[in-house]
């Protein structure tokens, strides 16, 4: 159980403390409820831009990692389709110069032409770099708008095209700024060896004087219905033959999550898995064979991958992995297995609280999908799922129409 304290400024910031004494560090995870999925068809990347933006200085900080580093702090950030997740580390005694530091960018970055040149050739590089010259880069920006034809997870954070980050204007990114970085739409967590009367003398001292704006009002298209299977094929100078499968399944906190978040578990999470046992240490059909549930906050995806071994054609991979998945669901789920994946889940929730800057981003995110409670949830509602369910959605996952595949071909050496 991670214990908490919140409350909410004036500007409508929402504040979450929790004290941890036996640490000496104080964190800061500040979350902006806005990602990938907030961005126009024609205009993507955006979220991703700002994280690299907001380290581009304030009106008061000009170089925001200096004084960061001069009182032993430690920063980064990352975005996801569904937010965007700023994170501070200092010595607990340091703890004023986080809130310094996030409140100014917050209030308002220094926008000039040279920083947006600067990030913008950072991103355009980490594009190249990561998604366009590495083998199997260009994965998700195919394989996406394949499984999705109207909601936006359609393109990956880094955009859909590398031209929307060519082409965006200082004036395009100001609005960008004005609609989602505020504080109502914002989460601010502060951890660590924290006091809750230090953390609300601080914030309304550095954070309430913002003005609040207002939260975004969503209007995204949801996904309809998959009724038809689909695939695709990709051929490429790769190491190896690759399958890529997915499937739709339920949001981050929707009904039905936790059973196929486990399922998925028992059907390719580790060695001891059904897919792995059977196709890769049985068979060799595959070199590497996992599966894992995506776990976006809107209707997200299962999906399994593996690489094909040396002298298998991907023909006959791909008939060996819908022959396991058909056993797999034939033979049923026991309580045996799912009790063994539940431990592991159960572990790997134990290990993530370890660190106190974990327990902060995991209350943030809770918080910002609309119920910072679900964050102490999440290890009754695994051990509560009956093997039932899980057979449930192996029986309705696995059918035809649900099925979204890649297949990623190794170029033959002329």
């Amino acid at each position: 159980m991670i214990s908490y304290e919140q409350f909410t400024l004036a500007n409508g910031l929402q504040v979450i403390v929790h004290e941890d004494p036996t640490t000496t560090l104080a964190v800061m995870d500040v979350i902006y409820d806005v990602g990938s999925r907030d961005e126009e068809p024609h205009r993507t990347g955006f979220a991703h831009l700002f994280e690299h933006l907001m380290f581009g200085g304030s009106e008061n900080i000009p170089n925001y990692d200096t004084p960061l580093q001069r009182v032993g702090g430690e920063n980064n950030a990352f975005t996801t389709p569904d937010l965007t997740n700023y994170y501070i580390s200092v010595p607990s005694q340091n703890l004023e110069t986080a809130f310094w530091l996030e409140s100014d960018r917050m209030k308002q970055l220094a926008f000039n032409p040279e920083s947006l040149e600067v990030q913008r050739k950072v991103v355009i590089e980490e594009f190249k770099q990561r998604y366009l010259n590495q083998p199997y880069g260009d994965l998700w920006l195919k394989f996406r708008p394949l499984i999705y034809q109207v909601h936006p997870y359609r393109w990956a954070t880094i955009g859909a095209d590398i031209k929307h980050i060519e082409e965006a204007t200082l004036e395009d990114v100001k609005a960008f700024f004005a609609q989602y970085y505020v504080p109502a739409n914002a989460i601010l967590v502060v951890a660590g060896q924290v006091k809750l009367a230090e953390v609300k003398a601080l914030a309304k001292k550095w954070f309430e004087p913002i003005p609040g704006g207002a939260k975004p009002a969503r209007k995204r298209k949801q996904e309809p219905e998959q009724k038809e299977d689909r695939r695709m094929e990709i051929s490429a100078d790769v190491p190896a033959d690759r399958i890529y499968r997915a499937y739709p399944v339920p949001g981050r906190y929707d009904a039905g999550f936790y059973a196929v978040d486990l399922l998925s578990d028992l059907l390719g999470r580790n060695e001891s898995s059904f897919l792995y046992l059977n196709l890769v240490q049985d068979a060799r059909i595959f070199d590497s064979l996992h599966a894992h549930q995506t776990g976006f906050l809107d209707p997200g995806l299962l999906v399994i991958q593996g690489q094909v071994a040396e002298g298998v054609s991907l023909e006959d991979a791909e008939i060996a992995l819908d022959k396991a998945i058909e056993a797999f669901v034939a033979t049923g789920m026991h309580e045996e297995n799912l009790q063994r994946v539940k431990n592991q889940a159960e572990a790997s929730l134990v290990f993530g609280e370890v660190e106190v800057l974990n327990r902060a981003m995991n209350l943030a995110m809770a918080a910002n999908a609309g119920n910072v409670d679900f964050v102490n949830s999440e290890a009754d509602q695994i051990a509560s799922v009956p093997v039932a369910d899980l057979q449930k959605w192996a029986e309705k996952l696995f059918v035809r129409g649900k099925k979204n595949t890649l297949l990623y071909r190794k170029q033959k050496a002329i």
